[in-house]
């Protein structure tokens, strides 16, 4: 059964700084690749625990990274934006800077499963293919389509990116202690996940 998440608190990034505090309550940290693909977790840090690491070790050195990371001692779920509003400046002109986008989040389905949702088909095709190799479940669902375009991941040069909701039931396995970021490290059950991702990667880019 999947879970809605929870009520939206801020609409927007320019409504958000009015009552948060950069540094105190959320952080954004990038890096910069050459790969032409850019790898965002909007969601990260205590917000959807584990996303920012995913999308970082994917990320490795060829592919520019971005986060956006809940550092509150709790209710970091109120840093949410949604994909099609957010708008903090840094990570929008990655998205468009990039020739293609693909965006990491948690959702609450207690299952291990990875939601698939995607304007671009051709990527989707190859990471469905290479994490299903790997062992993972790929399924699709309504709530997560990655359709519209005002989604970060289609906010790329070529219009169309690839949209990951990662179960809670997985990314619990994944590490040792999800909820937890000062003792969160990663299992075997990440590091597969991640050389399987960057493998489609490689293969969509050859």
């Amino acid at each position: 059964m999947l879970v809605n998440k929870t009520p939206l608190t801020y609409r927007s990034f320019k409504q958000l700084v009015l009552n948060e505090t950069e540094g105190i309550d959320y952080r954004v940290r990038t890096r910069a690749g050459f790969s032409g693909i850019a790898i965002m977790a909007i969601h990260g840090g205590g917000i959807e625990p584990g996303t920012t690491e995913i999308a970082e070790a994917v990320a490795g050195q060829s592919h520019t990274f971005y986060t956006f990371s809940g550092l509150k001692d709790k209710g970091n779920a109120s840093l949410h934006i949604t994909s099609s509003r957010f708008d903090e400046p840094t990570g929008l002109e990655i998205a468009k800077t990039a020739w293609i986008t693909v965006s990491f989040h948690g959702c609450s389905h207690r299952g291990l499963s990875v939601f698939l949702g995607r304007k671009n088909s051709t990527l989707k095709s190859i990471i469905c293919k290479s994490l299903e190799k790997a062992g993972f479940k790929i399924a699709e669902s309504a709530k997560f389509p990655g359709t519209n375009p005002l989604n970060i991941c289609n906010r790329c040069r070529c219009g169309t990116g690839v949209q990951l909701e990662i179960s809670a039931g997985l990314r619990s396995i994944m590490f040792n202690q999800l909820n937890c970021s000062r003792q969160r490290k990663p299992t075997g059950i990440f590091t597969r996940f991640v050389d399987a991702f960057q493998s489609a990667i490689d293969d969509f880019n050859a």
